[in-house]
Protein backbone atom coordinates (compact mmCIF):
# COMPACT_ATOMS: atom_id res chain seq x y z
CA UNK A 1 0.00 0.00 0.00
CA UNK A 2 1.39 3.47 -0.66
CA UNK A 3 1.66 5.71 2.17
CA UNK A 4 -0.85 8.41 2.51
CA UNK A 5 0.21 11.25 2.55
CA UNK A 6 0.33 14.20 5.29
CA UNK A 7 -0.19 17.82 4.44
CA UNK A 8 -0.83 21.00 6.56
CA UNK A 9 -4.11 22.65 6.90
CA UNK A 10 -4.44 25.90 6.84
CA UNK A 11 -4.03 26.76 9.97
CA UNK A 12 -0.80 24.50 9.75
CA UNK A 13 -2.09 21.99 11.74
CA UNK A 14 -1.69 18.14 10.76
CA UNK A 15 -4.54 16.37 9.42
CA UNK A 16 -4.31 12.58 9.38
CA UNK A 17 -6.59 10.25 8.19
CA UNK A 18 -7.25 6.88 9.13
CA UNK A 19 -5.10 4.17 7.63
CA UNK A 20 -7.98 1.76 8.02
CA UNK A 21 -9.57 4.32 4.93
CA UNK A 22 -6.81 4.31 3.20
CA UNK A 23 -6.17 0.36 3.28
CA UNK A 24 -10.05 0.11 1.69
CA UNK A 25 -9.30 2.60 -0.95
CA UNK A 26 -6.20 0.62 -2.10
CA UNK A 27 -7.84 -2.80 -1.69
CA UNK A 28 -11.06 -1.40 -4.37
CA UNK A 29 -7.77 -0.12 -6.20
CA UNK A 30 -5.80 -3.24 -6.36
CA UNK A 31 -8.72 -5.44 -7.46
CA UNK A 32 -9.99 -2.91 -10.59
CA UNK A 33 -9.00 -5.78 -13.48
CA UNK A 34 -7.31 -2.11 -14.96
CA UNK A 35 -6.42 0.67 -14.04
CA UNK A 36 -6.54 3.01 -16.61
CA UNK A 37 -9.70 5.42 -17.25
CA UNK A 38 -11.12 4.78 -14.40
CA UNK A 39 -9.85 8.09 -12.08
CA UNK A 40 -14.05 9.18 -11.80
CA UNK A 41 -14.94 5.43 -10.50
CA UNK A 42 -12.21 5.52 -7.75
CA UNK A 43 -12.59 8.88 -7.23
CA UNK A 44 -16.41 8.08 -6.16
CA UNK A 45 -15.16 5.19 -4.21
CA UNK A 46 -12.62 7.71 -2.38
CA UNK A 47 -15.59 9.85 -1.28
CA UNK A 48 -17.62 7.27 -0.08
CA UNK A 49 -14.86 5.70 2.16
CA UNK A 50 -13.94 9.71 3.33
CA UNK A 51 -16.66 11.13 3.26
CA UNK A 52 -14.98 13.52 1.00
CA UNK A 53 -11.79 14.18 -1.28
CA UNK A 54 -9.22 16.53 0.67
CA UNK A 55 -6.15 17.70 -1.24
CA UNK A 56 -3.96 14.21 0.47
CA UNK A 57 -6.65 12.11 -0.86
CA UNK A 58 -6.45 13.09 -4.42
CA UNK A 59 -2.81 12.85 -4.61
CA UNK A 60 -3.19 9.26 -3.07
CA UNK A 61 -5.31 8.61 -6.23
CA UNK A 62 -2.85 9.70 -8.47
CA UNK A 63 -0.05 8.11 -7.39
CA UNK A 64 -2.09 4.82 -6.72
CA UNK A 65 -3.62 5.35 -10.51
CA UNK A 66 -0.32 6.85 -12.01
CA UNK A 67 -1.45 9.95 -12.95
CA UNK A 68 -1.01 13.44 -12.33
CA UNK A 69 -2.36 15.81 -9.04
CA UNK A 70 -3.16 18.48 -11.26
CA UNK A 71 -5.56 16.11 -13.41
CA UNK A 72 -7.43 14.12 -10.22
CA UNK A 73 -7.75 17.78 -8.99
CA UNK A 74 -9.10 19.15 -12.36
CA UNK A 75 -11.54 16.39 -12.25
CA UNK A 76 -12.64 16.71 -8.04
CA UNK A 77 -13.48 20.65 -9.36
CA UNK A 78 -14.85 20.41 -12.47
CA UNK A 79 -17.79 18.03 -10.83
CA UNK A 80 -20.58 19.19 -8.49
CA UNK A 81 -20.98 15.54 -7.37
CA UNK A 82 -17.01 15.69 -5.52
CA UNK A 83 -16.51 17.52 -2.44
CA UNK A 84 -12.99 18.35 -1.52
CA UNK A 85 -14.29 19.88 2.05
CA UNK A 86 -16.32 18.22 4.32
CA UNK A 87 -20.01 18.09 3.79
CA UNK A 88 -22.72 18.61 6.66
CA UNK A 89 -24.80 15.99 7.03
CA UNK A 90 -27.79 17.06 5.61
CA UNK A 91 -26.41 18.59 1.83
CA UNK A 92 -29.63 21.78 1.22
CA UNK A 93 -29.67 22.39 -2.64
CA UNK A 94 -31.48 25.50 -3.72
CA UNK A 95 -32.20 25.35 -7.73
CA UNK A 96 -30.71 28.92 -8.69
CA UNK A 97 -32.06 28.19 -12.64
CA UNK A 98 -33.50 30.18 -14.60
CA UNK A 99 -37.27 29.68 -13.24
CA UNK A 100 -36.42 29.00 -9.75
CA UNK A 101 -34.60 32.77 -10.28
CA UNK A 102 -37.76 34.22 -11.78
CA UNK A 103 -39.68 32.65 -9.09
CA UNK A 104 -37.62 33.85 -6.01
CA UNK A 105 -35.04 31.12 -5.72
CA UNK A 106 -32.39 34.30 -4.82
CA UNK A 107 -34.68 35.35 -1.88
CA UNK A 108 -34.81 31.83 -0.54
CA UNK A 109 -31.32 31.20 -0.56
CA UNK A 110 -30.50 34.39 0.99
CA UNK A 111 -33.30 33.19 4.17
CA UNK A 112 -31.32 29.51 4.58
CA UNK A 113 -28.00 31.28 4.79
CA UNK A 114 -28.87 33.82 7.73
CA UNK A 115 -30.84 31.13 9.41
CA UNK A 116 -27.91 28.47 9.11
CA UNK A 117 -25.14 31.49 9.55
CA UNK A 118 -23.22 30.47 6.64
CA UNK A 119 -22.77 31.14 2.74
CA UNK A 120 -23.33 28.97 0.01
CA UNK A 121 -20.84 26.45 -0.35
CA UNK A 122 -20.27 26.40 3.53
CA UNK A 123 -20.96 24.01 5.97
CA UNK A 124 -22.41 24.69 9.78
CA UNK A 125 -20.05 24.96 12.39
CA UNK A 126 -21.99 22.04 14.00
CA UNK A 127 -21.67 20.03 10.56
CA UNK A 128 -25.38 19.22 10.34
CA UNK A 129 -25.82 21.69 6.71
CA UNK A 130 -24.10 22.09 4.09
CA UNK A 131 -25.75 25.08 1.26
CA UNK A 132 -25.51 24.88 -2.41
CA UNK A 133 -26.90 26.98 -4.60
CA UNK A 134 -26.87 24.16 -7.53
CA UNK A 135 -27.64 25.20 -11.28
CA UNK A 136 -31.08 24.13 -13.06
CA UNK A 137 -32.24 20.75 -11.18
CA UNK A 138 -34.98 20.07 -14.89
CA UNK A 139 -37.97 20.41 -12.36
CA UNK A 140 -39.14 23.65 -13.63
CA UNK A 141 -42.94 23.36 -13.10
CA UNK A 142 -42.38 22.96 -9.20
CA UNK A 143 -39.72 26.53 -8.92
CA UNK A 144 -38.80 27.25 -6.72
CA UNK A 145 -37.05 23.96 -5.60
CA UNK A 146 -34.72 22.99 -2.59
CA UNK A 147 -33.78 19.47 -2.05
CA UNK A 148 -32.66 18.61 1.23
CA UNK A 149 -30.58 15.51 1.12
CA UNK A 150 -33.07 13.15 -1.34
CA UNK A 151 -36.10 15.30 -0.47
CA UNK A 152 -37.65 17.82 -2.91
CA UNK A 153 -39.58 20.83 -1.55
CA UNK A 154 -41.39 22.27 -4.40
CA UNK A 155 -42.65 26.12 -4.88
CA UNK A 156 -41.24 26.65 -1.65
CA UNK A 157 -41.88 30.15 -0.10
CA UNK A 158 -39.14 32.21 2.22
CA UNK A 159 -42.11 31.84 5.09
CA UNK A 160 -41.45 27.65 4.85
CA UNK A 161 -37.95 27.88 5.43
CA UNK A 162 -38.20 27.80 9.14
CA UNK A 163 -40.80 24.85 9.11
CA UNK A 164 -38.24 22.97 6.20
CA UNK A 165 -35.08 23.24 8.78
CA UNK A 166 -36.60 22.26 11.57
CA UNK A 167 -37.66 18.87 10.57
CA UNK A 168 -33.75 17.91 9.91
Amino acid sequence: MLEPLILQEENNQEKKLPNEKYEKLQKYIDELPVKEGTLIQVLHKAQEIFGYLPRDVQLYVARALGVTGAKVYGVVSFYNYFNDKPRGEYLINVCTGTACFVKGCGAILEAISEKLNIASGETTEDGKFTLNGVRCIGACGLAPIIIVDDKVFGRVKVEEIDKILSSY
